[in-house]
């Protein structure tokens, strides 16, 4: 059992990525973060005794961790609820994070952060696969809080560089297309996110994002999906936000429900 206002790290492990995932700060001293410059999936680092400075953050629960689990993370907590904000930290902390062997993302090839603590990242308008898989990935898994942008083709890099974003899945820059590699396949491999969940989706859009429909039963209809939405949606934003539920629906059937099939009729009582 957890301690009173503590989250086990198996239940964060059930809930990361997900839409259900707490806000997640990592309060970890500066060294013991330059010891590990690794990320918990979804973090944002911040300064425990200038909780009062930090930026808005997404509504519901605040989820808290240190270096093992002690008082900088605790102490956090308390001071967020103090304030009205539901708390509570990681039991164990990084430590225990990082020796269940779970995830966490590396750092080295993030953006810097904007004036209110989140990455930028700038991709080609009018997306469709890649595009929308992508920032879903980044929102899900690195920062929930990431400014997506979408510009012009021949503007991507001219704003790269205007606003300290990264830019991806456009020619001749570090996230994108390699060999048969889609855009999403070397995010998660130069974020060092190795999840058999994201793997399985990430064939799924290679399949559908390179016209090898072969490679995934589900990229078919992924690829439908996409090219439908792309017509409902004039603005690049709203259309990645229907987006973001398709790939949290396909996150959770390749995590949960691989063996699963579906047939007619069911339930039916067999003849005597």
């Amino acid at each position: 059992m957890p301690a009173l206002n503590a989250i086990s790290i198996d239940k964060l492990a059930r809930i990361f990525g997900t839409p259900r995932a707490p806000v997640i700060l990592d309060v970890r001293s500066d060294t013991d973060f330059a010891a590990d410059p690794r990320l918990v999936p979804g973090t944002i680092r911040a300064d425990d005794r200038a909780l009062a400075d930090l930026p808005p953050l997404p509504p519901g629960l605040v989820l808290v961790l240190c270096q093992a689990g002690h008082r900088r993370s605790q102490g956090a907590a308390a001071w967020l609820r103090a304030e009205g904000r539901p708390a509570e930290y990681l039991e164990g902390g990084f430590v225990a994070w990082r020796e269940a062997g779970l995830p966490l993302i590396r750092t080295d090839h993030l953006p810097p952060r904007d004036g209110q603590g989140r990455t930028v990242w700038v991709t080609r308008a009018r997306p469709k696969i890649d595009r929308i898989a992508c920032p879903w990935l980044i929102r899900r898994f690195v920062d929930p809080r990431a400014v997506i942008l979408f510009v012009a083709p021949a503007e991507v890099s001219g704003v790269a560089e205007r606003h300290e974003a990264a830019p991806f899945d456009i020619e001749d820059v570090f996230f994108s297309h390699r060999g048969d590699l889609c855009s999403f396949d070397v995010m998660l491999a130069e974020l060092g996110l190795s999840v058999p969940a994201l793997d399985r989706l990430a064939v799924i859009v290679r399949a559908a994002d390179t016209a090898r429909l072969d490679l995934a039963p589900e990229a078919a209809g992924l690829l439908a999906v996409s090219l439908g939405l792309s017509r409902m949606y004039a603005d690049d934003l709203e259309q990645l936000e229907a987006g973001m539920l398709v790939y949290d629906a396909l996150y959770r059937s390749a995590r949960d429900a691989t063996g699963e099939t579906h047939n007619w009729p069911t339930n039916k009582s067999r003849a005597e």
